[in-house]
């Protein structure tokens, strides 16, 4: 999908826990060392949250972090969108949390649930509804404390996962009219290769053994990233008559460092040219992409104007991309 852009992102802010588990950490938890999970994740170390601190007590830290660090103001934003997997509670919404903390007088409020895809399709979300003229100012908000529902007893899942929150301001600006590529889908059918129960205790008529805790089939899903995501990629590039060449940055979740680096060489995009949040990080859902853009400003990489590759791909199995200049 092709469509008109009138906003931009002001700023962005973002919080990570102060608590540190390194990959000698969970040496000493479950049989693992420090060169068996970088060689195969890329993450080094990852923020596990406190225990009485949830996804919106970080969501409050990533905005206060943002005014902190820019001049903009929360004041005047007319909906606050947050994409989580690890509400605080069925409701009220981390959203309704979050506009009664910052006591923002005049905006709509919702949690949505996309999982690692979260942050593209919010960023989709937030072009098409200020440039359909009904709102000026959104404030999209990732937030995840998945360390609460990991099982530290499953090598293949506790290795990977960390807690992290990031607020992003996009808003109206006069005068301007960039166009956006645009693709989103889900393959529910793979659903059950990455999920967490909730009330149900069935997922596609298979019974779930470990309940409330995430599990994941990490093979069958870097085979269908590396395989039919980048497929996917490449029919939307020629779709839109897109040369990789053009994108300056290409921002895709940090799910495993090396299935980005098997990723960008299926679909033609030079490997330095991805930022990633992993290897300090950890894989934080949606908050991944918004962190990578986090750090990447910080270190003066980004400039406006560059043209920017956002690819979220995650549970569901619903993935979302998205080309626009920054």
């Amino acid at each position: 999908m092709i469509f008109n852009k009138n906003a931009e992102i002001s700023a962005i802010g973002a919080y990570l826990p102060e608590e540190k588990l390194t990959n000698d950490d969970l040496s000493k938890i479950v049989e693992t060392d420090d060169e068996w999970i970088y060689s195969r994740t890329g993450i080094k170390e990852r923020r596990i949250s406190k225990k009485t601190e949830f996804s919106s007590d970080m969501a409050i830290k990533a905005v206060q972090n943002l005014l902190d660090n820019n001049s903009v103001s929360v004041d005047d934003v007319d909906m606050i969108m947050v994409s989580t997997i690890t509400q605080d509670y069925y409701t009220p919404s981390v959203a309704a949390l979050v506009q009664s903390y910052f006591n923002i007088p005049n905006t709509g409020s919702l949690d949505f649930n996309a999982a690692c895809s979260g942050y593209v399709y919010g960023m989709q979300m937030a072009f098409s509804l200020i440039a359909s003229g009904q709102y000026k100012k959104i404030l999209l908000i990732t937030a995840d404390t998945l360390s609460k529902i990991v099982d530290y007893k499953d090598r293949a899942t506790c290795v990977l996962f960390g807690d992290a929150a990031t607020a992003t301001i996009i808003q109206r600006k006069e005068g301007l009219n960039d166009q956006v590529y645009s693709f989103s889908g889900t393959n529910g059918t793979i659903g059950k290769e990455l999920f967490c129960s909730n009330i149900s205790e069935y997922i596609n008529g298979e019974e779930i053994k470990s309940k409330h805790v995430l599990n994941q089939n990490g093979r069958a899903l870097y085979v269908y990233v590396t395989r039919d995501i980048s497929e996917m990629v490449l029919d939307f590039f020629k779709q839109n008559s897109i040369d990789q060449d053009s994108i300056n940055w290409f921002v895709p979740h940090s799910a495993n460092a090396r299935m980005i680096t098997k990723l960008c060489e299926h679909i033609g995009i030079l490997d330095e040219k991805s930022l990633l949040s992993i290897r300090l990080c950890g894989n934080t859902s949606s908050n991944s992409i918004p962190l990578a853009l986090w750090l990447a400003m910080k270190e003066g990489k980004i400039k406006r104007g560059d043209k920017m590759f956002l690819l979220g791909f995650g549970g569901g199995f619903s993935y979302a991309g998205l080309i626009f200049n920054f």
